[in-house]
């Protein structure tokens, strides 16, 4: 059905029945791949710019093989979050190629035609920054997210505000930065201090590191909300994929705009 269709919107673009942006606007929306446990949205890059993200949490394992499997045949790069060791031992059954990241509790299969097709083109830069060692497997979410979606990353770990030379060091690569992402528990004052000494956004994550009063990141959390440093933005507690995520998309924009500066420049 979905090769039906798609041959349909291709033949009246031939026919010059309807416009490029009309056959655009019509694939946006085609139906997803039904596996009976879950629907598979093949055409979510065509909608967001990046493909679906399967989070593993909740999932068994045969269901995270199957998806997988299932998105891998679309050739796109596949991110599965919240991974066992277990549901990549059984990834790899089926797709010989994925690979496990342990800190980030992350399976990725690549494309190389993405990889190929980005090539040397212009790539901002995130910093990710962790408060502590605990805050690790957040951050590396993170920047694995944002890496695999096009950012190239630098990564500062353990430079909370109990020593916050340690910060300071780093000031440089920081400021020289496009987007900073803050990963931080216990108190979370990390990331308004980091806020109010550069111009580049800032994207808050709070973690659950910390001990009974942190209430498993709420404190965190309510401190980044209540942060009076301008240009910081929140994410859930945890959640280093979607501050990768987010400042893909940032990326991206960056990328996009700098792309059609080329194209000015040019004459094209």
């Amino acid at each position: 059905m979905l090769l039906k269709r798609i041959r349909e919107i291709l033949e009246e673009l031939h026919q010059h029945r309807i416009g490029i942006e009309e056959a655009i606007s019509r694939l946006r929306s085609l139906p997803y791949e039904e596996l009976g446990f879950a629907k598979l949205d093949h055409h979510r890059v065509l909608r967001r710019g990046f493909p679906e993200v399967v989070f593993c949490q909740g999932k068994t394992v045969e269901q995270v093989r199957a998806i997988v499997e299932a998105a891998s045949r679309s050739g796109v790069t596949v991110l599965a979050t919240r991974a066992t060791p277990q549901m990549y031992e059984a990834v790899k059954e089926v797709v010989s190629h994925a690979e496990y990241y342990e800190p980030a509790r992350m399976i990725v299969v690549r494309s190389k035609e993405e990889e190929e097709a980005r090539g040397d083109e212009f790539s901002p830069t995130a910093v990710v920054i962790s408060a502590g060692t605990a805050d690790m497997p957040v951050a590396e979410e993170a920047a694995l997210t944002a890496e695999l979606f096009g950012m190239r990353v630098i990564r500062i770990y353990d430079v909370g505000v109990a020593g916050l030379h340690r910060l300071l060091d780093h000031r440089q690569a920081i400021e020289e930065a496009n987007v900073v992402i803050v990963v931080a528990g216990m108190e979370g004052a990390l990331p308004s201090v980091v806020a109010g000494l550069i111009a580049q956004p800032v994207i808050a994550v709070p973690t659950s590191v910390g001990y009974g009063a942190s209430f498993q990141g709420l404190s965190a959390l309510l401190t980044m909300l209540n942060s009076c440093s301008p240009g910081l933005v929140v994410v859930n507690i945890d959640n280093g994929f979607g501050a990768g995520y987010f400042a893909a998309l940032i990326g991206a924009h960056m990328r996009k705009a700098w792309n059609e500066g080329v194209k000015r420049a040019s004459g094209q």
